[in-house]
C-alpha cells in the first residue's frame, strides 16, 4: 500500500523537528560562561620601582565571549582596563600594572588627551565579566585590589607650539622647516607625526640639544621633510601633528594640533644644453679692455617645486672689480641665480644675476613678504654682463663659464662648469702712442 505523499511530507518534518529538538537539548550552553578569574597580588605599588609594580589577572572561559575587564573606586566610578573584547574557550592571562583607560579627576586641567593613565591610590573592587555570544548570559568574577605609592603624575603636554602653519620644504631658505616645540613634566618617551588623511605617518626626528630624549623639561622636534638628504617631502595637503607621551607606569597623553605642506619637493633645475652652438653665447673671444663681455644662456626648472630668485635682474653690467655683495645684492640661503666664473676671480661666481625679471616670474607671498620664483617646468633666458677692465698677463687669455648657485645649499655638479670660453682681454693704445711717426 502506497502512502500518500502529503502524509509522507508531514511526517518528514516532524522527524527534522525532533531531531533538531533533541541537538539543542544536546550541544545547549549549561553553566556559566566564566568559569574562574583571580588575581595574583591584591595590593600592588605601580611606580616603576620593579618591586610589586603589577598584578596577573588569569581566567578561564567554558565558551566563545565579550569580556570587560574594571575596576570600581570607593565612589563607584567605574574604570576599563578591558572593554568586550572578543575571547574564544581557554584560559588567559594579563598583567595589570594599574593602568586603565583614560580619563581626568573632577577639576583638573590638562592640556592634552589622556590615553591611559595610573589608578589613584585607594581600595577598588575590580571585576572579570563575561558576555556569552550566542545566549548573552553575563557572568562576573570579583574581588579587592589595594593601589598604594602610585606615581600620578602625567606625562602631560605643556607650551606645545608648531611653527610655521604653512610648511614649505622646497630648501627656498623661507619656512623650510617645522619646529615642533613640547614640555613635559616628567621623564617619557615623546613620538612625533604627521599624519595625511589616510592616516599615514611621517615620523617627526627629536632635535639632539641639551636635553637628552626621554628626560623632563622642553624637547625640540625639527624636520625638513627629508629635503635635505634628497628625499621627496609628504604631499603638498593639510595634516594632524599628533605628539605623544608615554611614561614609564605605561601612562599615556597625546596633543593634536594641524600644518600645512605647499610648495613642497627637492628643488631641481640646470643650466640648459644646446643642440647646436654654445650652451653660455658669450659675446666675443676677444674683449678690448673696457669693453663690456655680455652672456645669454637659458635655465630650466624641471623639478617639482618652485625656486626662488633674487636679483640683480638680468641685463645688469658689472664692473670687473664689482661683486654680487658689493652691488648690494648679498647671498639669500636658498636662492638661486646664474653666476659668471673666471680663472683669476678671488671669490666663487662674484657675479649673479636672477633668473628672469619680476614680470616674468610668479610672485609669492610669505610671513608678509613677496618673493620671485620659478616655477616648475618653466624656462628663463638670462643675459648680463661684465666690464673686463683687468688684464693679468699670466692669465690673458683666461677661461670664463657659468654655474647655476643655489645659494648656502651648493652648486651641483652639473651647474658647477658650464661650457667654458677663453676670452683674451686686448689693451688699448695709448693716444701718444697712436700719434707716434
Amino acid at each position: 500500500m502506497r502512502i500518500p505523499r502529503a502524509q509522507t511530507f508531514i511526517f518528514g518534518l516532524a522527524a527534522l523537528a525532533v531531531l533538531l529538538a533533541v541537538g539543542y537539548v544536546v550541544s545547549r550552553p549549561r553553566g556559566p560562561v566564566l568559569v574562574e578569574a583571580d588575581v595574583s597580588l591584591d595590593r600592588i605599588t605601580p611606580n616603576a620601582d620593579g618591586q610589586e609594580d603589577v598584578t596577573r589577572i588569569s581566567y578561564r572561559l567554558r565558551r566563545q565571549a565579550n569580556v570587560s575587564i574594571y575596576f570600581e573606586g570607593e565612589d563607584g566610578t567605574r574604570y576599563y582596563y578591558r572593554q568586550n573584547e572578543p575571547r574564544v574557550r581557554g584560559e588567559y592571562e594579563v598583567l595589570f600594572s594599574g593602568v586603565v583607560d583614560g580619563f581626568t579627576l573632577e577639576g583638573e586641567e590638562v592640556s592634552g588627551e589622556v590615553l591611559r593613565r595610573l589608578l589613584p591610590d585607594g581600595e577598588y573592587r575590580w571585576v572579570v565579566e563575561a558576555t556569552d555570544v550566542l545566549t548573552g548570559r553575563v557572568d562576573r568574577i570579583e574581588g579587592t585590589l589595594v593601589i598604594t605609592d602610585s606615581d600620578s603624575i602625567l606625562p602631560d603636554l605643556w607650551d606645545f607650539t608648531v611653527s610655521p602653519e604653512v610648511f614649505t620644504p622646497n630648501q627656498d631658505g623661507i619656512d623650510d622647516q617645522i619646529w615642533i616645540n613640547v614640555y613635559v613634566p616628567k621623564e617619557a618617551d615623546l613620538t612625533v607625526y604627521l599624519i595625511d588623511d589616510a592616516g599615514t605617518r611621517y615620523y617627526v626626528p627629536e632635535s639632539q640639544q641639551d636635553r637628552a630624549p626621554g628626560k623632563g623639561g622642553r624637547h625640540i622636534f625639527q624636520w625638513d621633510g627629508g629635503v635635505d638628504m634628497g628625499k621627496d617631502p609628504p604631499p603638498d595637503g593639510t595634516y594632524t601633528v599628533l605628539v605623544e607621551a608615554k611614561d614609564a607606569e605605561g601612562q599615556m597623553v597625546r596633543h593634536k594640533s594641524e600644518v600645512t605642506i605647499r610648495f613642497g619637493g627637492v628643488p631641481l633645475a640646470e643650466i640648459v644644453g644646446q643642440p647646436v652652438g654654445d650652451t653660455v653665447r658669450f659675446s666675443s673671444e676677444t674683449v678690448l679692455q673696457g669693453d663690456v663681455l655680455t652672456f645669454e644662456l637659458t635655465v630650466e626648472n624641471y623639478g617639482d617645486s618652485p625656486i626662488r630668485t633674487t636679483g640683480p635682474e638680468p641685463g645688469f653690467i658689472y664692473e670687473q672689480d664689482e661683486t654680487y655683495a658689493t652691488s648690494g645684492y648679498q647671498v639669500e640661503s636658498g636662492a638661486w641665480r646664474v653666476g659668471i666664473h673666471c680663472d683669476t676671480c678671488t671669490v666663487d661666481f662674484p657675479w649673479r644675476w636672477a633668473l628672469g625679471s619680476q614680470e616674468n616670474l610668479t610672485p609669492i607671498e610669505s610671513g608678509g613678504q613677496t618673493h620671485y620664483y620659478l616655477m616648475p617646468g618653466e624656462r628663463a633666458v638670462v643675459t648680463g654682463g661684465i666690464r673686463l677692465t683687468n688684464i693679468v698677463e699670466a692669465r690673458n687669455p683666461q677661461e670664463f663659464w657659468a654655474g647655476l648657485i643655489h645659494e648656502d645649499v651648493g652648486v651641483a655638479t652639473v651647474n658647477q662648469r658650464v661650457d667654458p670660453h677663453w676670452i683674451r682681454i686686448e689693451p688699448v693704445e695709448s693716444e701718444a702712442a697712436e700719434s707716434t711717426p
